[in-house]
């Protein structure tokens, strides 16, 4: 896989799209303390709870993980259990049987390769099993303090088609623009930013445009003259 993290030349912003700077500073205003939402206390914890938020809210990660943090201490606990009574403590997050298959089969991975510790880069990230350059952004972000990428999840994916950053569909495409357009600095709070506007006021269906102070300059706004 093409290496990124190197990129640090500022491209230019299509035409009509809405300037970097100004959502920066628009959505800091707006969500001065956002963050990852999954609760974690170690980077293997927020692995599996990024693995478990696959088509669940964050909010039901965080009740099951509640008691699964408790049980399960270590990448051998996990790599060790059998695959149904891992399935039964994560049932409620829905998908249970792959979401069971992959936390296994990562922390089986991480035990081989890593001694069971997370590593600190995305070329090491993403070579464990059912991990993608999101969960690895989101790991190394944010249990780490390492940036190497930004996080295109499901809500910045939409938001940065609607602000005119990118019109690319692939999740990696749209990431490597993003890295040309954004200062590193900024990579990972904007990301978490763009993540609550998206939940907030920036919805998948009937976007609330008349909530939304970016509305009057935003090319995908439905109140715009």
């Amino acid at each position: 896989m093409e290496d990124t993290s190197q990129e640090t030349t500022i491209a230019a912003l299509p035409e009509g799209a809405l300037p970097v700077q100004t959502v920066i500073d628009e959505l800091r205003s707006l969500y001065p303390q956002a963050r990852y939402d999954l609760n974690f206390s170690t980077p293997l914890e927020l692995l599996v709870a990024t693995l478990l938020a696959a088509q669940c809210t964050d909010k039901r990660v965080n009740a099951v993980t509640i008691d699964l943090f408790q049980k399960y201490r270590s990448a051998e606990d996990y790599a060790t259990v059998s695959q149904e009574e891992l399935e039964q403590d994560i049932i409620k997050t829905g998908f249970y049987r792959q979401k069971a298959k992959q936390i296994r089969a990562a922390c089986q991975y991480l035990l081989l390769h890593h001694n069971g510790e997370v590593p600190q880069t995305m070329a090491e990230m993403v070579k464990i099993p059912g991990v993608g350059r999101k969960t690895a952004n989101v790991v190394l972000g944010n249990a780490y303090g390492i940036t190497e990428g930004f996080i295109v999840d499901t809500h910045v994916a939409r938001l940065i088609k609607r602000f005119g950053w990118t019109q690319q569909d692939d999740a990696v495409k749209a990431e490597r623009e993003l890295m040309n357009l954004i200062p590193q600095q900024e990579w990972l709070s904007l990301a978490h930013r763009i993540i609550y506007h998206g939940r907030a006021v920036c919805v998948a269906r009937s976007p609330r445009c008349a909530q939304c102070t970016l509305a009057a300059i935003c090319p995908a706004s439905t109140t715009r003259g």
